[in-house]
Formats: structure tokens, sequence, C-alpha cells
């Protein structure tokens, strides 16, 4: 897939770039996306939900009443989960959610996902740039030239640009990482996928 470069106000540059095909151009596995994506999910929970158990709430344990006579069930405490205030039966208690995945799979999963863009011609690349200060207006004229401000837009840069980060950090729609930060879920989940020229280059280098 061949894919012409823009500048920053959405023109041509000049510059055309063949994608690679062991990246961008291969037969998606949607198994493994779907492995990836909850691996992602399930490792951004805390997993630091706790419920007391009657263990653990603070009441008397002195006996309600007499063990038979009484007309109904036998309690022998404040705490049982019956009673309000008492403990939780069954609550959550803290747990870790993480899972781990094989490296192949997570690289498999990834380059699905970049193909899935490449086929639905939701990729962008655009010509390195900087900027002097964090401007969002700024950023949001770039994302309109090159065509990518109306939907949900993952900008991957090839380094750390905090003035760029800053400048997109109130759009709600748009989520700039770097190269080293992409993942499945943040592929699929935007509509546009705009890469900073270079990128394309160190992900085909990572290829195993």
């Amino acid at each position: 897939m061949e894919l012409n470069v823009l500048k920053i106000d959405g023109t041509p540059s000049g510059k055309k770039v063949v994608l690679d095909e062991k990246v961008f151009g291969i037969e998606p596995n949607d198994h493994v996306i779907w492995l990836d994506v909850v691996q992602y999910l399930a490792n951004q929970r805390q997993g630091t939900a706790k419920a007391k158990d009657r263990s653990e709430v603070a009441y008397s344990t002195k006996k309600l009443g007499r063990q038979k006579g009484g007309g109904g069930a036998r309690h022998g405490s404040l705490k049982a989960g019956i009673f309000v205030g008492g403990g939780n039966i069954h609550g959550p208690k803290p747990r870790d959610y993480r899972t781990k995945l094989n490296k192949k799979v997570k690289q498999l999963a990834r380059f699905s996902a970049l193909s899935y863009k490449a086929k639905e011609e939701s990729i962008v690349l655009v010509e390195p740039f900087a900027m002097e200060a964090p401007k969002t207006k700024e950023f949001l004229s770039i994302l309109s030239a090159v065509k990518a401000g109306d939907r949900k837009v993952l900008f991957v840069l090839p380094s750390n640009s905090e003035n760029i980060y800053l400048s997109s950090r109130n759009l709600p729609n748009v989520k700039v990482i770097t190269v080293d930060e992409i993942n499945t879920y943040e592929i699929m989940n935007a509509k546009s996928l705009v890469l900073v020229d270079g990128v394309q280059d160190i992900l085909s280098s990572r290829v195993k």
C-alpha cells in the first residue's frame, strides 16, 4: 500500500511511502485482537474493591436472644450479614486482574489491527513537525487539514513531544502516543490513525 506524506497544511509533500506488507498488509486475526484487547482492559483494572465481612465489622458479639423458643431464627451476633450494618456476604476482595500474553501473539494482534486500518484507508501520514508551544487551536487546524479532525483520532509520534501532547490533552476525541506506546486497543478504538513519517519504519523494524 502506497501513501502520500502530507504537510501539516494538508498538501502533499511530494514524498510517497510504501507500507510494509508484513505490518500493514497481513490477513487480520480477529481472535488474537480479542485476546490482546481483553488483556489490555483487564490490566487497567485497579482491583482494589473491598467489602468487610463479618470478621471485620465493628459490632458486639453478644448473643441477641435465647437459642430456642424465640419464635424465629437463632442469632449469635449483629455482625451477621442479614442485619443492617452487618458483614458483607461474599463481597469483593482486592485482587490482581493482570494476565499474560505471549509477545508474538501481541505483535500479531497489533499488526492485525494496523492491517484493518490500512484496508479501511484510515491511515494518514504526515511529515515530522514541531510545535514551539502548546496550542490546541493550532493542533486542531493540523488535524482538520489532514482530514482527521472530525473522527476519533490516534496520533502516533516517533518519539515524545511534550508540546504536541499538551496541545491535544483537552481534546476528548484525540489521543497522542509514541510508537513505543502503541497497542491493539488504541488502534481499534480509533477511527483515524495519523502516523508521523518514520513511525512506519520503526514498526517494520520490529517484525520478527
